[in-house]
């Protein structure tokens, strides 16, 4: 009974009181945790309107949060410099009361459209001044509250590097809880209301921490492990292969998040997968006893590396599964070894805030590198083969086996790299063979290096210098057959590729071919004349016959507008004396497809076509009432759909712009998510009646695909002939899908439709 217990002394605290620490703290920090990495997803979906849901606004708020990740642990650090403990206690709790009365969420007033250019620097602006300081007290608590920890005289506060372990499992339970839970079940205004009542809860927790170091006896405080109290500051070369070793890791994250969710979809469901995995190795390394062993993950991550080169060899012949599941688990065991040599040279409890800051300064270096300098520094997704090369120098270094062989392996090196790049430069046979191998040379690369490390245990800079040679064969023999020009925005990569023989010109983004034209017949004569629309465009598919229906029905030169200008199809869609206004996001997009030496669709059909740029949501809202007769929504980018135009509020902008007798046509082929519901509920909200085209056409080979469209009107008149045509279905809502609003969308259940119909 806890009458009989007998009183603590200074010197030895009782077991309840230790218990009581123990549980919250643990708790306080769990909720941190939990509440800084669920306001990434929520809070960057709030945003994602404003830039066309293009997935490098998720790349630069990564930017954000590792930049004020690193400004909270360096706050952590200067606070925990004082010596009087009543000092952090105050000042961290005014911070957070501060923060709280910021509370809910949302996007600061002052901010409105995205300017013409700049977007990366005015997303962060944003970010900063709409929730910049609630974050940032967040950002502080982890490195702070594990400083008090050891303070309190706790047993185990000699190495209490286990709470970070806590600290992490809150993050990632928080993100895996988003798109599985958070996003399907609930608005984005409850989910603000649930983080605001959690804000308000930490503040409570961080108090009772306070409290129970303020009454921890000062003797206690004292108590340190002779061996922590004598142990030397880390060196200038070992904080230096921290921000090195965290690094990696974080620029990667960006890299594979990227890769990934430009050929799916710009959403949270996404960006979380790569990030809980993230959190989760710094979990297990962290582990008193990791269930995964360190030596494991460095014999597995030349292995993952190798995995990384043949994924990315193979290029677009890649499935959901594999996109999904083979990059990002090879990204969990590079990123495991990496946080497993931060968890080995962790130093002494007494510096622990400086190796914090060390980590997040790192974090910061890897963000800003893969979300802002690379953009503008690459043409092509470059940050990803870089990254996974510098990850071979994150290994410890080694005790060659059989040095004496080993000093030879430069030279044999150099002659590889000689006899794999000098026949790239070259025509005939050995060159075609090459092409046509890419993957087994580039792959064999990989796998020596993989060899280097296991069987030879060879240095890390023989496994780099390995390892980026397999990367450049990717480059050297690309994927795509003939002639390719990269183009790159904040939007993403787009490329452009002259087929041999230069019978056809394609616009891709990721592997998702865009627009293309024809530029030479079968029998190789030059295509004159008035281009022909084709790809998804084609006049016998779902967009030309709407396109047709309509003029017929009308009976006279059309209103239309098109939002996304791709490499500029639709232009030669349109018929003399018909009002054609086009709406863009991406002024290089529009750059390219003017080019007559990319495509010859806006040279020849609307030589004058002024675009407007900026997010349509925005732009085309401004537009005058009942304007158009027909409204074509083609805003893809790959298969990353911008949400934010799919919804039952963006669905109303389109009604209140269409004339009288208006149509409403939107293109939803997409290989991973079945869209078709969610055009035709938000369609049904708003009181229209919608009919659905999805035909093969069986013409593939040349460059005129199937296609999956949704034609919506006020009554069936207005759709004229397709109102009566067995290739359109006149289709219900379906009860069963809910309404994609502004407020709520579920990425995870049009990607579960899409599945189960074994597509």
């Amino acid at each position: 009974m806890d009458s009989i217990v007998q009183p603590a002394t200074a010197e030895h605290p009782s077991s309840s009181r230790n218990r009581l620490l123990l549980t919250v703290y643990t708790a306080a920090i769990f909720v941190s945790a939990l509440l800084l990495f669920s306001v990434q997803p929520l809070f960057t979906k709030m945003v994602l309107p404003r830039l066309g849901g293009s997935p490098a606004v998720w790349s630069v708020a990564m930017v954000f949060f590792q930049s004020l990740l690193l400004a909270g642990y360096a706050y952590a650090h200067l606070l925990m410099q004082v010596k009087n403990r009543v000092v952090p206690v105050v000042v961290h709790l005014l911070l957070l009361i501060l923060a709280f009365a910021m509370l809910p969420l949302g996007i600061a007033g002052a901010y409105g459209e995205p300017p013409a250019s700049g977007y990366a620097f005015w997303l962060l602006g944003l970010f900063v001044v709409s929730i910049g300081l609630p974050f940032f007290a967040l950002a502080a608590n982890n490195p702070l509250l594990q400083a008090w920890f050891v303070r309190t005289g706790h047993p185990a506060g000699h190495d209490p590097y286990f709470l970070y372990a806590s600290s992490n499992i809150g993050s990632f339970l928080a993100l895996l809880s988003y798109p599985f839970l958070l996003e399907p079940m609930f608005t984005l205004h409850t989910q603000n209301r649930f983080w605001t009542a959690g804000y308000g809860l930490l503040i409570l927790l961080i108090a009772a921490c306070g409290v129970l170091l303020l009454r921890s006896p000062k003797l206690a405080v004292t108590e340190v492990r002779t061996e922590d109290a004598n142990a030397p500051a880390p060196g200038l070369v070992t904080r230096l292969r921290w921000i090195f070793l965290a690094a990696v890791p974080s620029g990667l994250l960006i890299a594979v998040t990227a890769h990934i969710s430009t050929d799916v979809a710009a959403a949270p469901l996404l960006w979380v997968l790569p990030l809980s995995l993230y959190l989760l190795t710094w979990v297990v390394v962290f582990q008193s006893r990791p269930l995964l062993p360190h030596k494991w993950m460095l014999m597995l991550q030349p292995v993952a590396i190798a995995g990384v080169i043949v994924l990315l060899a193979f290029g677009g012949e890649q499935n959901l599964l594999l996109t999904l599941g083979g990059h990002q688990l090879c990204f969990f065991v590079i990123a495991m070894a990496c946080h497993g040599e931060l968890a080995r040279t962790r130093p002494a409890a007494k510096y622990l805030t400086g190796f914090y800051v060390a980590l997040s300064f790192g974090g910061m270096v890897g963000g800003l590198f893969a979300g802002l300098l690379a953009p503008f520094t690459f043409s092509w997704i470059a940050e990803y083969p870089i990254l996974v090369a510098l990850a071979a120098l994150c290994r410890p270094s080694a005790n060659e086996r059989f040095a004496g062989l080993a000093k030879w392996y430069w030279l044999v090196l150099a002659a590889l790299a000689l006899a794999l790049v000098v026949p790239s430069y070259a025509t005939g046979n050995l060159s075609t063979w090459f092409e046509d191998h890419r993957v087994w040379v580039a792959g064999a690369v990989g796998v020596l290096a993989a060899l280097l490390a296991l069987a030879l245990n060879a240095g890390r800079w023989k496994i780099f210098a390995t390892v980026a040679l397999a990367l450049a064969l990717i480059r050297v023999y690309p994927a795509d057959e003939g002639r390719v020009v990269t183009v790159r925005s904040f939007f993403g990569v787009h490329k452009i590729v002259e087929t041999p023989g230069g019978y056809f010109h394609v616009l891709m983004h990721g592997t998702t071919i865009h627009g293309a034209e024809r530029f030479r017949n079968d029998d190789g004569a030059t295509v004159t004349g008035r281009p022909e629309p084709i790809t998804y465009y084609h006049k016998d598919g779902g967009i030309g016959q709407a396109i047709t229906a309509i003029r017929e029905r009308n009976g006279a030169p059309l209103k239309v507008a098109a939002i996304g200008v791709g490499s500029g199809t639709l232009a030669c869609a349109a018929e003399p004396r018909e009002s054609w206004k086009f709406f863009e996001i991406d002024q290089s997009m529009v750059d390219a497809a003017r080019d007559p030496k990319n495509f010859r669709y806006i040279s020849s059909c609307a030589p004058d076509l002024k675009p407007v740029i900026g997010d349509a949501r925005l732009t085309f809202a401004k537009e005058p009432d009942g304007a158009y007769d027909l409204i074509i929504v083609d805003a893809y980018s790959s298969d990353a759909i911008p949400i934010h135009l799919a919804t039952e509020e963006a669905m109303k902008i389109y009604k209140d712009k269409l004339a009288p007798h208006g149509a409403v046509v939107m293109h939803v082929s997409n290989r991973h998510l079945d869209l078709e519901p969610v055009v035709v509920g938000i369609a049904d909200a708003n009181d229209l009646k919608s009919w659905v085209y999805n035909e093969d056409s069986g013409r593939d080979a040349d460059y005129i695909f199937s296609t999956d469209v949704v034609i919506s009107a006020r009554e069936a008149a207005d759709v004229g002939k397709l109102a009566s045509s067995k290739q359109w279905e006149e289709t219900e809502a379906d009860d069963r899908v809910r309404v994609w609003t502004d407020d709520y969308s579920n990425i995870l259940g049009a990607l579960y439709r899409r599945l189960k119909e074994g597509e």
